[in-house]
């Protein structure tokens, strides 16, 4: 598979996205600002932030100085936001995402996603979106953490259909069910937590693979996922490690080593449905925005 950092997929309505982008999960505003910048410095074209991570402004502020800085336009980057799980509903969503776009400073998003399925509301805002993605204020749309029940009963209800599924995706949990589900639907999966935190990093035949190659263990992972077909977006708040996650095109794995990772899953979530108060955890996580500033 001949890929490089340009390399783009393309989905279902047509709009090409780049395969690997820069995440800005856990980063305050500064940090995010800065990590955006020196991803478009090195390269790279794609950039995925959220509400609920408290850094859109910082995202909008590196996205506005990176552009400039490297002659780029606007189009040239493509950007995902996540609607809020407390923004939830028809007109709630219409009137947050507004905020959104301003805290961006951009006057539509390439991708708009449902940040997690809340019970009750996932369909109500997703008729909001398809507001938005007709009016053009997003060029398309799209989930995140729906397992297959209710990104079944999405697609029942929806005239548009969501063009990716972004999903806890790596070594130790491959989401088998729901790639096939998605391929058979032409949805792409998109991969958060790509690296798999400590489990998949310090894995002894990832090492092994690395090893092989003269690579990192996350170089391995990431390139992994290139080829399986998953869009990824690796956070980086180092200079050094967004070049080397996008360090992954001199070299292609094995057929063999490919199915050496695929045998690794182990169906392990960091965090799934359970741990927020919307699906009846009375101690569970509520709706907040991260505040990593303070």
């Amino acid at each position: 598979m001949k890929l490089n950092l340009d390399s783009t997929i393309t989905l279902n309505n047509g709009i090409k996205m780049p395969r690997l982008g820069l995440g800005v999960w856990k980063s305050d505003n500064q940090t995010a600002a800065q990590s955006v910048k020196w991803a478009l410095a090195n390269g790279y074209r794609a950039i995925d932030t959220a509400k609920q991570y408290g850094n859109e402004a910082g995202v909008g502020e590196g996205l506005k100085a990176g552009l400039a800085e490297n002659g780029l336009k606007r189009e040239d980057v493509f950007l995902t936001t996540k609607i809020f799980n407390g923004d939830q509903g028809y007109e709630s969503t219409l009137q947050a995402f507004e905020g959104q776009l301003e805290r961006l400073q951009t006057s539509y998003v390439d991708l708009l996603l449902i940040h997690w399925p809340v019970n009750g509301k996932y369909n109500a805002t997703w008729k909001a979106m398809e507001k938005l993605y007709h009016e053009g204020k997003v060029r398309s749309i799209g989930v995140s953490n729906f397992n297959l029940e209710r990104l079944t009963d999405l697609m029942e209800h929806a005239s548009v259909k969501p063009v990716l599924n972004q999903m806890e995706f790596n070594p130790v949990e491959q989401e088998k069910d729901i790639k096939d589900y998605c391929d058979k639907h032409h949805i792409w999966l998109e991969a958060w937590s790509p690296l798999g935190h400590g489990d998949a990093l310090n894995d002894s035949a990832v090492q092994k693979i690395a090893d092989k190659y003269n690579k990192s263990t996350a170089q391995v992972i990431l390139r992994w996922e290139l080829q399986r077909d998953v869009i990824t977006i690796p956070k980086s708040t180092h200079e050094e490690y967004i070049k080397q996650n996008a360090d992954l095109y001199d070299f292609e794995l094995s057929d063999e080593d490919v199915a050496l990772i695929n045998s690794l899953d182990v169906d392990k979530r960091s965090l799934w449905y359970g741990a927020f108060s919307w699906n009846g955890n009375p101690a569970g996580i509520v709706d907040a925005v991260d505040e990593w500033d303070k």
